[in-house]
């Protein structure tokens, strides 16, 4: 996992929200989402480049990880 994550790197921001949150994704507003990455010790991007496609491409990241956990 890079050092310093930007809003390119949506599987490792997910993994992190996951065990940082240890729940899942889909019931979390986007608003709540940016949040969270942003406060992310990893997270050295522009709080201000974030956008709905980035937002969305975290999101699902964290639920595929939160299926494979709970399911896998």
């Amino acid at each position: 996992m890079p050092k310093d994550l930007t809003w390119e790197n949506a599987e490792d921001l997910g993994l992190l929200l996951l065990k940082s949150i240890r729940r899942g994704s889909l019931a979390v507003r986007f608003t709540d989402l940016h949040t969270y990455v942003t406060q992310l010790a990893e997270f050295k991007d522009d709080p201000k480049k974030s956008n709905e496609a980035k937002l969305e491409a975290i999101q699902m990241a964290w639920h595929e990880e939160f299926l494979d956990r709970t399911q896998g």
